[in-house]
């Protein structure tokens, strides 16, 4: 372990021997840019029904069509144990049937209303959504309200919809990416429910229909939800119309489920290893703990990561792809749960690089903790990361489910707007603070997807302890 420490302490401290790459400078004939555009935050009005239902408005005159979205709290982190990823089968059959609606006339109703239902299982929560005409509004939240209050789970949907999903989780396990992402998830959190990314095989043939209704019952209860509506509506008639729909929603006697207490992964610096025998090529990711989304210095982490890896013009991207050659699409990502965090790098590599890959990873890795970002370098991460939020809520199904997200992580509606202030705000001292506390290779576990006896021989020499992955 002295030797690993020792090995840690030169890679991060090495990299400061080496001067920082130069980028090639842009025409000099270029216009300036223009004036950023920070999102413009929506007003939302917050009401809360006397049966604890939670409710974000955000009226959006014009464009005439509305969004729906209901999170409950309580996804895959809340599963039992013997029943890992069944959030995932109960968002895929919630619709298919009610005690007054079959699934076809579910479907039909709300193609009637101009739109369809989506349900999705998430770490924390379970978010169930719709867009439709603005004309429809009433028809539609009255169907969407008896899925939420009412679902019956057949027998013969849920037969169907575990045969579906056993084939396509055969699929993903076919895919190095999963495979790369399930070990991930096990080496980052270990026994903590957070390790849970999707059901097993184990666990989709032992459900029953008998289960799916007793986790609805527990967690489709009005004190631990959130209905949000953006849209072309009045919030006076919109509340309105949600009392009379959602009022009578009672909650059960016994407590809800318990939150997940925040828990920071330990990872070992290691290589983790998945096999897949005959691969030609080799999905290396490394992974650390993270901040979570309303830590002080998320901003900052965010912002570090675009210039890390987080963008295509990033320091990883220019070095591995642009200069290199070794991989097609690297990125980077700060993953944020409700009660846990994690910095994730990935790359698809042919076996020759593996090795190499892994070095110029690292070397970035601790390039961004030991040396600050230029200001050119500084100002695009920023300007990427304020502009990339304002188009990416221009639907309004996404701003409804950002809100979403912020309620399940208990984030005021608010936040939405303060993130990018954050971020246009953050210097390279902030930077600089959230390299040093998140982004030194000896706090991330490497994980590697293909050929074992590659794998090993090309990583052998990073002096690293090399196992199977859990």
């Amino acid at each position: 372990m002295r030797f690993l420490k020792l090995v840690g302490i030169v890679m991060l401290f090495g990299s400061c021997a080496f001067a920082q790459k130069q980028q090639t400078p842009l025409p000099k004939d270029l216009p300036p840019y223009g004036p950023e555009k920070p999102l413009q935050a929506p007003s939302v009005k917050i009401a809360k029904l006397d049966n604890g239902l939670t409710v974000w408005l955000v009226s959006k005159p014009g464009f005439p069509t509305l969004s729906y979205s209901v999170s409950v709290r309580g996804g895959l982190a809340a599963d039992p144990t013997d029943r890992p990823g069944i959030s995932e089968l109960l968002s895929n059959t919630i619709d298919q049937g009610t005690k007054s609606r079959n699934a076809k006339k579910i479907a039909e109703d709300f193609q009637g209303a101009g739109g369809d239902l989506s349900a999705n299982a998430e770490k924390d929560s379970i978010e169930v959504s719709t867009t439709v005409l603005a004309a429809k509004a009433e028809p539609a939240m009255a169907v969407l309200a008896d899925i939420l209050q009412n679902a019956s789970f057949p027998d013969d949907e849920v037969a169907l919809a575990k045969s579906n999903l056993a084939d396509s989780l055969q699929q993903q396990e076919a895919d190095p990416g999963f495979l790369a992402s399930r070990a991930v998830a096990n080496v980052l959190f270990g026994k903590n429910p957070y390790h849970v990314i999707s059901p097993t095989k184990e666990s989709i043939a032992a459900s029953t229909s008998a289960d799916l209704r007793k986790i609805y019952a527990q967690r489709f209860r009005p004190d631990q939800a959130v209905f949000i509506a953006v849209g072309d509506f009045q919030n006076e008639k919109m509340l309105e119309l949600v009392k009379s729909n959602f009022g009578a929603w009672k909650s059960p006697a016994e407590s809800p489920i318990a939150e997940t207490p925040r828990f920071t992964p330990d990872p070992p610096h290691a290589v983790f290893v998945v096999e897949r025998p005959g691969s030609v090529q080799t999905t290396i990711e490394f992974a650390a703990p993270g901040p979570l989304r309303g830590d002080p210095d998320f901003e900052s982490a965010v912002v570090a990561n675009a210039i890390y890896g987080g963008t295509f013009g990033s320091r990883l991207t220019s070095n591995i792809r642009e200069e290199k050659g070794y991989t097609y699409s690297p990125h980077t990502s700060v993953n944020t749960y409700r009660a846990a965090g994690a910095v994730v790098s990935h790359a698809d590599i042919r076996n020759a690089v593996t090795a190499a890959t892994v070095n110029e990873i690292t070397y970035e890795l601790n390039r961004l903790v030991t040396t600050s970002p230029t200001p050119d370098e500084l100002s695009q991460a920023k300007r990427f990361l304020v502009g990339i939020q304002a188009i990416s809520l221009q639907s309004r199904a996404s701003v409804a489910g950002a809100l979403a997200a912020l309620w399940v992580k208990s984030l005021p509606p608010e936040e939405i707007g303060i993130y990018g202030k954050k971020v246009a705000a953050t210097t390279a001292d902030d930077v600089d603070s959230a390299a040093r506390k998140y982004f030194p290779a000896s706090r991330a576990a490497i994980v590697a997807v293909g050929e074992t006896s590659v794998v090993r021989e090309a990583l052998a020499p990073f002096g690293l302890p090399i196992q199977s992955a859990p």
